[in-house]
């Protein structure tokens, strides 16, 4: 059975960064290649960003307690946020390293061990990726599909370096190699770029996104109609749960117990179709004028 946790599958990436890190560096060891040693640096990144994750998750699993009312869940944008940053770091080591290789070309040592160590490092992240992507969609956790993408990138960097190196070893000239490293430092600048994007946005109490927020709107819709409406609706997701809250009108004639049951079927229904979602309802009478105060967000009846 699989685990109900993201938190495990972030040792299965702690455990593929280490064994890649291995492979890499030897490979960089045997060949001399620049370009197989931004890859060897950038499984140094995953190594420090699976060990992030491991903790984002941990302290994100948190319950509520007294100083954190809605619980731990934005600490998976710490661990987004750092990797983006390694990312930087790693690409502007492998930019350094490549520009001295570029401006004092050196021959490349014996390639064929070295391409098939590399190889095998390759095919153990994108298996791993594969493992961290599904796990990070039906888990939805936003650390999982961070590390799983940048798993991916890897490997994509990785074959083309591969290839790289084996093109310069034919072609005999030895310029080849720091311009694939270069190439490669910006593949992985760009990856770190989008995942900082990423991270700010739910730092910033970004909202369901648009297919999550159809399925609440036509929820409430179908409860609209007979005296009852719905308005100011509000969402916003923190790492892998989210935020609900909308007023919810009712006849002035409905008793307290009345009003209170339907506030709870509506979050039952909500909770039932968002998973790990947090409804919060307020309650109104639909005869106050002053219940209308936001426009944006308004069903008094089923739509035509």
């Amino acid at each position: 059975m699989a685990p109900a946790s993201p938190r495990p599958y972030t040792l299965l990436s702690v455990a593929a960064a280490l064994a890649t890190i291995g492979l890499k560096t030897l490979a960089w060891r045997l060949t001399g290649s620049v370009g197989l040693l931004s890859d060897a640096l950038e499984s140094g990144v995953n190594l420090v960003a699976a060990l992030v994750a491991f903790w984002a998750l941990t302290l994100a699993a948190r319950p509520a307690d007294a100083d954190h009312h809605y619980g731990y869940s934005k600490a998976e944008y710490f661990s987004s946020g750092l990797e983006s940053a390694l990312i930087v770091v790693a690409a502007t080591a492998i930019l350094v390293t490549a520009g001295e290789r570029l401006l004092h070309p050196e021959p490349l040592g014996p390639v064929d061990l070295g391409l098939a160590l590399s190889l095998l490092a390759t095919a153990i992240n994108g298996g791993v990726a594969r493992v961290l992507l599904r796990a990070g969609h039906r888990l939805d956790s936003i650390t999982l599909r961070a590390d799983a993408h940048h798993l991916l990138t890897d490997v994509w960097t990785s074959l083309g370096v591969v290839a790289g190196v084996a093109l310069t070893k034919l072609s005999g000239w030895p310029v080849l190699d720091p311009l694939i490293a270069i190439a490669v430092a910006l593949q992985i600048i760009f990856t770190g770029w989008r995942l900082l994007r990423e991270t700010a946005a739910g730092l910033l109490d970004r909202a369901l996104p648009p297919a999550e927020l159809a399925q609440l709107e036509a929820l409430l819709r179908r409860h609209s109609g007979e005296g009852v409406a719905f308005h100011a609706l509000r969402t916003r997701l923190a790492g892998s749960r989210r935020f609900v809250s909308c007023h919810v009108l009712v006849p002035g004639s409905w008793t307290v117990q009345e009003g209170h049951d339907f506030c709870e079927r509506i979050e039952a229904e909500i909770s039932a179709v968002l998973p790990r979602c947090h409804p919060f309802t307020h309650l109104e009478p639909i005869e106050d004028p002053r219940a209308w105060g936001d426009e944006r967000f308004r069903w008094e009846g089923p739509e035509e």
